[in-house]
């Protein structure tokens, strides 16, 4: 039997961009549905399954911030990668804190977008090895398949890549990870913006955590973090 192409929302307003792309990624094996407004994307997405959304940021009707705001209350797993021709640090940050998993500046090359694209649909699928799903971290739980963090207080829905980096941390407790392992671990990449992406991770994860003063992760300064987790 025919393998299922993996899924992808393309949300592009530029319409030679979005056919090029489009085609380019179909070519691959991608199964693409384009839409060229943020409004028609969330229509789409509410009725149709996706493994991965591309989504650009300057977008009619809505943005495409808003846009992964959306797709994330209504699915925090599947992978968001933006494609923008905005390139300051502030808008890639921003672009994280809506909690996209990466940041890919126009113009791009069809290697380098599918090469990302196989990044985040092999995590997806095959990155949790069926023992590890669970962690105790003193009053919290954290449930790995279901991406929830449940302390006495509250319980939070986490992102994938929020997931993933607090796995990380679970699987290595008290031990130093370092910045560019983890940066290659969880991105593929080590550059500097990758860099500001996983500090802003980070920090989320620290407010999530800071309900028990026996959990959390410490800052190593210019070589990485340590989750830190006392007994008692």
């Amino acid at each position: 039997m025919e393998s299922l192409k993996p899924r992808i929302l393309y949300v592009e307003d530029d319409e030679n961009l979005g056919f090029v792309t489009r085609d380019n990624l179909e070519m691959q094996g991608y199964q693409v549905t384009h839409c060229s407004d943020g409004n028609a994307a969330v229509a789409t997405f509410a009725n149709q399954a996706f493994e991965l959304c591309l989504l650009d940021v300057m977008l009619p009707k809505l943005d495409g911030f808003a846009l992964a705001r959306h797709i994330r209350e209504r699915n925090p797993h599947v992978p968001i990668l933006f494609l923008s021709a905005k390139s300051l640090k502030e808008d890639r940050i921003a672009g994280f804190r809506t909690g996209a998993d990466d940041y890919i500046t126009k113009p791009f090359s069809t290697e380098e977008l599918v090469l990302r694209i196989e990044v985040f649909l092999k995590r997806n699928q095959v990155g949790n090895p069926p023992d590890f799903h669970r962690y105790a971290l003193n009053q919290y739980d954290f449930d790995f398949s279901n991406l929830l963090l449940t302390s006495p207080a509250e319980q939070f829905r986490l992102t994938l890549k929020e997931g993933q980096l607090l796995r990380l941390f679970c699987l290595h407790p008290n031990q130093l990870l370092k910045r560019e392992e983890i940066l290659k671990t969880l991105w593929g990449d080590d550059d500097y913006f990758m860099g500001r992406s996983l500090d802003v991770f980070v920090s989320r994860l620290r407010k999530y955590l800071r309900h028990d003063s026996r959990v959390g992760i410490e800052n190593v300064h210019r070589v990485g973090f340590v989750l830190r987790v006392k007994d008692g």
